[in-house]
């Protein structure tokens, strides 16, 4: 038996014990999500009805006026295929004004609108006597399975999004991820999140995962995607392209430059499950700290955090596939979960070549 071969048969033995794949490099947090970094919430809006599978995610950063009192971010554009709102001035100033809403491609402008009201709200003067804000939305193409024309995202979607937003939120083929495909199988939101015990900090990730092509697909060095690849002979093949947002949080007292360097390490999470941002993928990381701090780190304490962006980003791809249910929907177009697939490859082993 080669070491290929080998580390198939632990991959697929580790499925069928313990319903887990892949192996953290570093320390997971207490519940392994992007709101184990303290103050963060999440919440959906999920919109399932025949032909019409889409939604909206909210990333909820700590504070009640963001506006007034915006956080530290930095953002990281691996490959600019994408129509997000935000990041200009985002790059510009380096602050997080608004929560962050992810939906379809054509949904960006409703969240725009969403994410203005909600200020305005708080800020009744905002655009008046004080300046206008800076919303910040990204998006992916979930065409596919969405039957996208429809323009179904509504702000009154949004806005219960936001408002349902908790520590404890739903994974898989849920808000934004409803109709999002990953490796041509079904993909949508994933989380993870890492201690990083040199700063008494952590860093959570949330992702929105709508890439990748099906044979590239790669865990603990196992070509998984070539395994699966035979068992799906009907499958729609997926390019390397459709996009990923990646969200990350941290409570580490970074400045906006660092977290445009931990956000950019996202890029070697994507690396490592077989992607390379194809032409037409907008793959976008934005990273912001919930500690303002006029004296960040000496960078050279970052390590242990940019090491954890690319782990826990891998993972939360992995978390994305692994929770995601099968979704038939635009023009009977269909996805299968990666958990299903897994099951089939244990009863039935490894396809012959």
């Amino acid at each position: 038996m080669d070491f290929q071969q080998m580390q198939r048969d632990l991959l697929l033995q580790r499925w069928r014990s313990e319903r887990q794949l892949g192996l953290p490099r570093s320390t997971p947090g207490e519940h392994n999500r992007i709101s184990d970094v303290p103050g963060v919430r999440v919440g959906h809006f999920t919109l399932d009805q025949g032909e019409q599978q889409s939604g909206v995610t909210a990333i909820m950063p700590p504070g009640e006026n963001l506006f007034s009192q915006p956080l530290p971010c930095g953002a990281a554009v691996f490959n600019g295929f994408a129509k997000p709102v935000g990041l200009v001035q985002l790059e510009e100033l380096g602050v997080l004004q608004t929560p962050i809403l992810l939906s379809n491609t054509l949904a960006v402008g409703t969240l725009f609108t969403a994410l203005v009201r909600e200020a305005i709200g708080r800020n009744p003067e905002l655009g008046r006597s004080l300046p206008t804000v800076n919303p910040l939305a990204l998006e992916c193409n979930d065409g596919w399975l969405n039957d996208i024309q429809a323009l179904a995202i509504t702000e009154a979607m949004a806005q219960q999004a936001m408002a349902s937003a908790s520590v404890a939120f739903a994974r898989g083929s849920v808000g934004a991820g409803r109709g999002m495909s990953c490796f041509s199988l079904k993909g949508g939101i994933g989380t993870a999140s890492r201690r990083i015990e040199p700063l008494n900090a952590k860093l959570g990730v949330l992702v929105l995962a709508n890439f990748g092509a099906l044979t590239a697909l790669t865990l603990d060095g196992v070509r998984l995607g070539e395994m699966i690849a035979p068992l799906l002979p009907e499958l729609a093949p997926q390019r390397d392209a459709g996009s990923i947002i990646i969200i990350m949080a941290t409570d580490a007292a970074l400045d906006a430059r660092q977290l445009k360097r931990v956000a950019r390490r996202a890029g070697a999470g994507l690396g490592r499950l077989g992607s390379y941002w194809g032409h037409g993928s907008g793959d976008i990381a934005v990273a912001f700290s919930t500690q303002p701090s006029p004296q960040p780190p000496d960078d050279a304490r970052l390590e242990p955090l940019l090491a954890a962006a690319a782990d826990a980003t891998e993972q939360a791809v992995l978390d994305a596939l692994l929770s995601a249910t099968a979704v038939t929907g635009f023009r009977g177009h269909h996805r299968p979960a990666l958990s299903e697939v897994l099951d089939q490859l244990v009863s039935h082993g490894e396809p012959k070549r």
